[in-house]
């Protein structure tokens, strides 16, 4: 005779099987509506909402809306944007993370082949399509600190979980994750990559203060609102 002991950890397991079903489809279809994943799984409403509902909670999947698309794929305009869902990149590493080797590995032969500025060269290249929507200051149309700031909100929406606060005389840019950080721990020119797009964009010289590549828990970049003067332009030489 089967005890209630014994029931409820059946009933424990198939639960943590379907919410890996639902991380799995979240992963290689994401982002995608309650109703979609409850179509494939077979699952009600009430159902797949309960199992995004622990997801959501325990930090392994996010919400995210995109407006309903037109026929022709464009979005429709109107309407309350649709409720989408995907991994975080908590929820992701539970898949491993292989992608981080295959990348070290590339970035090796990279070096090997064409020298530690090749390296930086693709780091660079690859940190301004990332940041592509980010406009860089010119003239007086926006502030340092405006730019900073949307250039915190593209992190944002790239994993970083970056924040824009005000430190003395500047802003400091802070990236609470980093998703290449295992990465960019052996491959230094990806932060120097970065630091220097920082720095084109925004029209000033930056200050990195802390890498979570090099151990802290944050990626801290100042950005000095006044311009920082030398000992002979403070001595009046």
């Amino acid at each position: 005779m089967e005890s209630a002991s014994d029931s409820s950890k059946e009933t424990r397991t198939a639960e943590g099987d379907t919410r890996r079903q639902v991380m799995l489809l979240l992963l290689k279809d994401g982002p995608v509506t309650a109703s979609y994943l409850g179509e494939r799984l077979g699952l009600s409403a009430a159902g797949i909402r309960r199992h995004l509902d622990i997801l959501v909670e325990e930090g392994l999947t996010e919400v995210v809306r995109k407006r309903p698309q037109t026929r022709s794929g464009e979005s429709a305009g109107r309407g309350r944007p649709a409720k989408h869902f995907r991994l975080t990149d908590r929820g992701r590493a539970h898949f491993g993370h292989a992608y981080d080797e295959l990348a070290s590995e590339a970035l090796d032969a990279l070096r090997e082949a064409g020298g530690s500025e090749a390296v930086k060269r693709f780091a660079k290249a690859r940190f301004q399509r990332l940041v592509a929507d980010v406009d860089p200051l010119v003239g007086l149309e926006e502030s340092v600190d405006e730019v900073a700031q949307r250039l915190a909100e593209v992190l944002d929406e790239h994993g970083y979980a970056a924040t824009v606060n005000k430190a003395g005389q500047g802003v400091q840019i802070c990236q609470h994750h980093c998703p290449v950080a295992h990465v960019a721990a052996e491959h230094p020119e990806l932060c120097e990559a970065e630091q220097e797009v920082f720095s084109s964009l925004l029209g000033t010289h930056v200050q990195p203060l802390a890498s979570i590549a090099e151990g802290h828990g944050i990626c801290t970049t100042n950005i000095p609102l006044t311009p920082i003067k030398s000992n002979s332009e403070r001595s009046g030489f």
